[in-house]
């Protein structure tokens, strides 16, 4: 039983990244599918994964944790509430599922309420956002089935694969989480 369980659903746990994450999550943003649904075009380096898991560790403005199975403890994905206002009480939130054999099951979902819970509980947030890209229907069904509501389009803002694709901006306030989580 792993004692770094920040977070606990029924199917999924989230927990901090540590260093032997690093071939883990190096490898989880080669996914051909992965870097395409969130519009990933930099290869990143070895040494550039570890930067990074450094940097998080230390970065008030972001709270980034993996996505595992409660049953295996595999690593499937990761999550991040990031760029944390304290002043406005906002943040953005990102969610990956690095498998193919691991999406469409729900676990992204769960994430994403254990991570919401947290945000709009212990940190107080007030409003999450998120941005996805045009071509992600299945994520914008689940996260409208979450409760996030769109509110815009970026009209081609992105380009990816010798096309432009709009990215959709979708909310969910404090209020709106309690009213569909907890009422």
């Amino acid at each position: 039983m792993r004692e770094d369980k920040l977070l606990e659903g029924e199917r999924v746990f989230l927990r901090p990244l540590n260093a032997d994450d690093q071939d883990t999550y190096y490898t989880m943003f080669f996914n051909t599918d992965v870097r395409r649904l969130t519009g990933t075009k930099q290869a990143f380096t070895y040494a550039q994964i570890e930067q990074y898991i450094a940097n998080k560790w230390q970065d008030s403005e972001a709270v980034l944790l993996l996505i595992c199975l409660q049953v295996t403890e595999e690593v499937i994905g990761d999550i991040a509430l990031q760029d944390i206002d304290t002043t406005n009480r906002n943040a953005n939130i990102r969610v990956a599922i690095g498998k193919v054999e691991h999406q469409s099951k729900g676990y992204g979902s769960e994430a994403m309420r254990l991570m919401l819970d947290y945000g709009f509980g212990i940190l107080n947030l007030h409003r999450v956002e998120l941005n996805l890209f045009d071509y992600n229907k299945q994520a914008a069904r689940a996260y409208e089935k979450v409760g996030f509501t769109i509110e815009g389009v970026q009209r081609e803002a992105l380009f990816y694969d010798h096309a432009y694709h709009d990215s959709i901006l979708m909310s969910m306030l404090a209020r709106e989480y309690r009213e569909k989580y907890l009422e």
